[in-house]
């Protein structure tokens, strides 16, 4: 491996780019100090002489050294590294939180206060681990969301400012001619929009991004998956035949449809709050499940009883959350019934507790897809002071989601990714009604834990029963034992003998 836990093998990363090996795409980035350039591993271009190279944790790292991204490998698209998720440490945390734009829109103090700690602190690991601070990674983000939408779209670059998350136009040309050497309108007139671009039109009308992600990628799967669980009037797919084509759900001010594609996903935006665009990609590529290494996950799973089921399936993904509340309250009410019936009720809880995704006026949101999604999930606060009674919900498991709701509004638990994954899953299970299955089906999906196992799951014992796998087999799974659960699960459900979760 040419990445450990804080520093950067130079030997085997200089062996992985000369290779091209996409297995590091996302894990590290090549710096080249007689172009000034920084790319991807897999670069197509020319290897450089190893005197000439320098290896970055970090696009923001590569780019406080001076050095400006590739325009031919475009590390904008890159995958993210899977690893920040499997040690869940405070770093970790904190990089979610920049993608879902908390220093954006409150700063590094904000960030900070959010995991608990003093601006020092988290300055002081991020200097130890990535090698630049919090603001600086921030800034990155934004600068390569901006150049991506310069690149892919003819978005105007007054938009673009905005959508990529900076304060001002002003702002969003110093940080380019600062960073990049150009102004936004040079990089337009430099390369224009990629082929297939939308025309100059609003963000209502509809904008389309690529989200890379590692081969092999099992896209059905996760869609098929969403689809079997989407909550009516918050949710909507589209399919030919078997195939799920797209999958939509309601964001604030509108709406968001993935589509599988060749080698990407697209994503399509349709808001009038172009400034949640960085969060909308981030949590897009968390439900998806975009930056997992199915190579790493192979390595430790591929050598154990589960070896068949991962050959059959090497491009198996833990779906994600888009919403950490929403996927907890999914939870709670898929407790003991069918996937079907807790659809049913979800889809009442939005209907009377939910807000519009699109308020009147604002004229957003005319696509037919958009159509399909009218309602927002409730939020914590709403569904902690809403009446649930008469939607066919028991007396304790109305009792159960309003004592979440409650902790989550409150912040005593954080299922967004600022909180500890222990501390969080201990929270969860001194509230009345959730048990480890719930908990760790939480970890699973909405913390991201990739080792997160649910606990006395009944399809999961009888399928490792039918297998012939013993129980302690589990500890040879770690620290991949949530896409051990997964391939469980779909056995299960492709042999037509399991019930699928909730």
């Amino acid at each position: 491996m040419c990445v450990t836990r804080r520093q950067l093998d130079f030997d085997a990363c200089y062996l992985a780019v000369s290779a091209r090996d996409s297995r590091f795409d996302g894990r590290f980035y090549t710096a080249v100090t007689t172009t000034g350039i920084y790319c991807r591993p897999i670069c197509p271009a020319r290897t450089p002489a190893r005197s000439n190279v320098r290896f970055y944790r970090h696009a923001a790292a590569a780019e406080a050294a001076g050095f400006r991204p590739c325009r031919r490998c475009r590390p904008e698209l890159s995958p993210g590294d899977p690893g920040w998720d499997v040690r869940a440490d405070l770093v970790g945390r904190a990089l979610r939180l920049i993608d879902d734009g908390v220093a954006d829109e409150s700063g590094v103090a904000g960030l900070a206060r959010r995991l608990h700690v003093t601006e020092r602190h988290l300055h002081r690991l991020f200097a130890a681990e990535l090698g630049t601070g919090p603001l600086a990674v921030a800034r990155t983000r934004r600068l390569l969301l901006a150049k991506q939408l310069l690149t892919e779209t003819t978005l105007p670059i007054t938009d673009v400012a905005f959508a990529a998350g900076f304060g001002s136009v002003r702002q969003f040309n110093a940080a380019m001619k600062e960073s990049y050497g150009f102004a936004p309108g040079e990089l337009r007139r430099a390369g224009g929009p990629v082929r297939g671009a939308h025309g100059p039109v609003a963000l209502t009308t509809g904008l389309t991004l690529r989200l890379g992600h590692r081969e092999p990628y099992d896209a059905q799967a996760v869609l098929r998956f969403l689809a079997a669980r989407a909550i009516p009037s918050v949710e909507a797919v589209c399919r030919s035949g078997p195939d799920v084509t797209a999958y939509t759900r309601a964001v604030p001010g509108g709406s968001i449809t993935l589509r599988p594609a060749a080698g990407h996903i697209r994503l399509t935006v349709r808001t009038t709050e172009t400034h949640r665009l960085s969060r909308l990609v981030a949590r897009c590529r968390r439900l998806l499940d975009l930056d997992a290494d199915p190579g790493a996950v192979r390595e430790i799973l591929g050598g154990t009883s589960l070896a068949p089921l991962v050959a059959a399936r090497p491009g198996l993904r833990v779906p994600g959350a888009y919403d950490g509340f929403e996927l907890a309250v999914r939870a709670v009410v898929g407790q003991q019934i069918s996937v079907a019936g807790a659809r049913t009720l979800l889809g009442r809880i939005a209907a009377r507790a939910g807000l519009p995704a699109v308020p009147d006026g604002t004229g957003a949101g005319h696509a037919p897809e958009a159509d399909q999604v009218p309602s927002l999930f409730p939020t914590a606060d709403r569904l902690a002071a809403a009446d649930l009674d008469g939607l066919g919900l028991t007396t304790r498991r109305v009792a159960t989601i309003r004592a979440l709701a409650e902790a989550v509004a409150s912040g005593a638990i954080d299922l967004d990714g600022a909180g500890d994954p222990a501390d969080t899953i201990a929270g969860l299970l001194e509230i009345p009604g959730i048990g480890p299955w719930t908990a760790g089906y939480i970890a699973l999906r909405a913390l991201r834990d990739p080792d997160a196992w649910p606990e006395g799951d009944l399809v999961l014992r009888k399928t490792m029963e039918r297998l012939g796998i013993a129980p302690d087999e589990t500890e040879r799974w770690r620290p991949w034992r949530a896409y051990a659960a997964l391939h469980l699960w779909s056995h299960a459900s492709d042999t037509a003998e399991g019930r699928d979760k909730s």
